[in-house]
């Protein structure tokens, strides 16, 4: 059998796929890996647990409400009273004057930015292409394989500042970022997934004011953002106007394994989602929105985001730091980015004897598994940029005593690379 080119580039392997592949296999047990600092799993947190325990209990035991969770379909859309729970959040928490007609549901944040990079990125009806930019990178591994045209993604280099012993920071180039014809939409997450990254208050303002002046939407990842699950560290006010479409997720809210995200934006956005979604996937599955939609109409999922998400995830990113004071050679060239947000530390090993793949692959056998860094920079970046290739995502989701083992072999890795 012969595939098409297309069918090649989407089934040809990506850096998306070895991630889930390796998390999968050792989470399940079957990996060589049992230190796992690599995925994007969210941890197990018990006040969450008992929240999931007391929703299921409460689903099954009311006929009515089972029988629409496992037997109804819903509309392309999603569920109509947790689209009016979401809207009727975000007015009262942020002010945003979002109804129903803003908001479409898609199985997961993974396959809300498919749709939304091939809406806007693509040839045009006019023949023009359009593409994607990323105006600071890194960004998210999963992005990087979705355009089904050939360089449908752009990106712009950060500027990088130092901002301690070991810390580093990513900015973004304004002075470069001139988006031109060709760029039909902007996207970043904040907290930025791989590096913590938090784009400023006043650095999200400027970027929605070039979108504006260039005519074009700006696409912002909350998967770990506000208003859930909060995992956001410094201050950061979401930001609506009539050009920014937010994707929200429950998965770092805990509940990956219902493949649930919002899609928040004008009404046009929210309508051609829906009709992607009916024609790819004909409705999304309702058990995410069945648990999380009582949690949203009450408030309570920001309740527990302020209360319980973003103070465990606090902890977590603390008690890591000590464990790299204490591991890491002091006199290498190593610099954490500053983590200001997620789950993740953002490692970068300046002047490596080897690359951020051979890293991963001697860290792997060592029973350790992280993400290489260079996944994290896609686009039409320069691939004979050093620091892409000296950089690692890092973890710290799993239980303390794991992220503390596993940072004292990474820290004696460090030691073997410079």
């Amino acid at each position: 059998m012969e595939f098409s080119a297309l069918g090649k580039r989407l089934a040809g392997g990506s850096g998306i796929e070895q991630l889930m592949d390796d998390l999968g296999r050792a989470l399940s047990g079957q990996g060589p890996a049992p230190l796992m600092l690599g995925g994007g799993n969210p941890a197990h947190i018990p006040e969450m647990e008992a929240v999931w325990v007391r929703r299921m209990r409460e689903i099954v035991d009311d006929p009515a409400v089972l029988r629409r969770t496992l037997a109804i379909y819903d509309p392309p859309r999603g569920n109509a009273a947790v689209a009016e729970a979401l809207a009727g959040l975000l007015k009262a928490e942020f002010g945003w004057p979002v109804g129903p007609e803003n908001i479409a549901v898609t199985p997961g944040g993974q396959t809300a930015f498919y749709f939304l990079f091939n809406l806007f990125g693509g040839r045009r009806s006019d023949g023009r292409p359009g593409r994607i930019l990323f105006p600071l990178m890194p960004e998210y591994i999963g992005y990087a394989n979705q355009g089904l045209e050939e360089g449908m993604f752009a990106a712009l280099k950060p500027g990088i500042s130092r901002t301690g012993e070991h810390r580093f920071k990513y900015h973004i180039d304004f002075e470069n970022l001139d988006p031109g014809a060709d760029i039909a939409a902007m996207c970043v997450s904040r907290p930025t997934n791989p590096s913590g990254n938090l784009i400023s208050d006043a650095e999200l303002r400027k970027l929605e004011a070039i979108a504006g002046r260039k005519g074009i939407p700006l696409i912002i990842d909350n998967a770990y953002g506000w208003p859930f699950p909060g995992i956001v560290f410094g201050e950061a006010a979401p930001l609506w106007t009539d050009r920014t479409i937010h994707v929200m997720s429950l998965s770092k809210f805990g509940l990956p394994g219902t493949r649930t995200a919002f899609v928040v934006g004008p009404p046009e956005v929210a309508s051609a989602v829906a009709s992607m979604m009916a024609v790819a996937g004909l409705a999304n599955g309702n058990f995410g929105q069945a648990i999380a939609g009582p949690l949203i109409a009450s408030g309570e999922i920001t309740r527990l985001s302020r209360g319980v998400v973003r103070p465990f995830y606090l902890r977590k990113r603390d008690l890591a730091l000590e464990a790299v004071a204490e591991f890491f050679p002091k006199d290498a060239p190593y610099a954490l980015h500053e983590c200001e947000g997620a789950l993740f530390l953002w490692l970068w090993i300046e002047g490596a004897k080897k690359g951020s793949r051979q890293i991963y692959e001697d860290l792997k056998a060592d029973g350790v598994l992280v993400v290489p860094g260079e996944y994290f920079f896609f686009g039409d970046l320069d691939t004979g940029w050093r620091h892409r290739h000296e950089c690692l995502r890092i973890s710290v989701a799993m239980s303390d005593e794991t992220v503390r083992e596993g940072l004292e072999k990474i820290g004696r890795e460090i030691a073997r690379a410079v």
